[in-house]
């Protein structure tokens, strides 16, 4: 539910409910990793750190690759339109499955339009506008939240069938 100047999209296949977090899952972490996001160099450790996460998981390198390229895509977007902030990555699960979850804090100006901003071709800066809908597409389950002055949450999972 938003409030009053707050925006919410859901979108890709199905929204799931987690029946329980990853503690005691052999192999998890039971602790999110949150890294920040400031600066170039941590952009790249960002992305060391979601290739070893999706290792952890035990996703194919085609997954590897998706998720990778989606928390890039995220992480840039927080560095560049939002000033830096966080990134947290945790491991839900749900019977049979065990995922990956991105979840991208900034505290920019947020986003007026986010159906705009989800269109191929949409840029508010130099790049190619394909960044947010293209991470999108890639994971299973996207949410953003932003706020008009106030920052931008994008939630995004990636599921692993096991």
């Amino acid at each position: 539910m938003t409030g009053p100047g707050e925006f919410a999209r859901t979108g890709a296949a199905g929204t799931t409910t987690l029946t329980g977090d990853s503690a005691g899952q052999a192999g998890l972490p039971a602790e999110p990793t949150v890294l920040h996001v400031r600066s170039e160099q941590d952009l790249l450790a960002i992305r060391h750190a979601v290739r070893d996460a999706t290792l952890t998981v035990g996703f194919s390198i085609v997954d590897q690759t998706r998720v990778v390229t989606a928390a890039s895509e995220l992480a840039r977007n927080a560095y560049i339109h939002g000033g830096g902030g966080t990134i947290r990555i945790e491991y839900p699960t749900r019977p049979g499955a065990v995922g990956l979850r991105l979840t991208v804090d900034d505290t920019g100006p947020g986003i007026a339009d986010i159906d705009a901003a989800l269109t191929d071709g949409y840029t508010t800066g130099a790049g190619l506008g394909h960044g947010l809908g293209g991470a999108q597409r890639l994971m299973d389950e996207f949410e953003i939240r932003t706020r008009e002055g106030g920052g931008t949450t994008v939630t995004a999972t990636r599921w692993a069938d096991r």
